[in-house]
């Protein structure tokens, strides 16, 4: 067991995602503090190098098989794949993307599963350390200039730290992400359903499967077994 300070990772993050926290933090500004909301994007820069793989969980999250078997997920990696997530099951992005959508009709931006790209749900992260270190794109993807080059075509400004940064940068190089099935990250959560998108919210929220991991977001309750 290895125990990290959370101040020290803070101090380690900040110069790598300071210029990201503009584009996906909720406050207006740069925090300090908000670093850590995007430990997940520079992981393999701050970590030791034997450190090969590390799975990322949110707190709000029940297991219901072995969190070992996620971790054979890393197998089913394809090529230049450096990070496993799960879709976002709501119509977050959708929202987010209004004007890129409205500039682009035939964009998949922010449309349903299957065929859509929902964006992505940052409560389970397989971390490819090692992938990451060694992938030229996606480390050219943390600079600034790039950050702010996609933020400008996808006209997008989040709140969400890590997980915005993944959505967006999935929508430009899909290649870079092995996507998890729903059951791994079964995300409860139903707000945008009852703020605008009741009409197409069941084609972001199904989920076929036995779940494996429930994830409570937005405080909501998970089921008893």
């Amino acid at each position: 067991v290895i125990v990290h300070d959370v101040n020290e990772l803070t101090e380690k993050l900040f110069p790598i995602v300071e210029a990201m926290q503009k584009h996906f933090s909720a406050g207006s500004g740069t925090y300090y503090s908000d670093s850590i909301f995007f430990l997940s994007v520079a992981m393999h820069r701050i970590m030791p190098k034997e450190i090969t793989q590390i799975i990322q969980v949110d707190l709000d999250l029940k297991y219901k098989t072995n969190i070992r078997d996620l971790f054979d997920e890393f197998d089913n990696f394809p090529e230049g794949a450096v990070i496993g997530i799960a879709r976002e099951m709501q119509p977050v992005y959708r929202h987010t993307f209004w004007q890129y959508r409205r500039e682009n009709p035939q964009t998949k931006v922010g449309d349903p599963p299957p065929d859509g790209l929902p964006g992505f749900n940052s409560g389970v992260l397989l971390l490819n350390l090692e992938a990451m270190r060694q992938s030229k794109l996606y480390n050219q993807l943390l600079e600034p200039a790039m950050v702010q080059k996609l933020t400008e075509k996808y006209h997008f400004k989040g709140h969400l730290g890590d997980q915005d940064f993944f959505t967006m940068v999935g929508m430009e190089h899909p290649e870079l992400f092995h996507v998890l099935d729903c059951t791994w990250n079964r995300q409860l959560c139903t707000w945008w359903k009852d703020h605008g998108y009741s009409d197409v919210f069941d084609q972001y929220f199904q989920c076929e499967g036995e779940v494996k991991i429930y994830h409570g977001n937005c405080n909501t309750p998970i089921p008893e077994d």
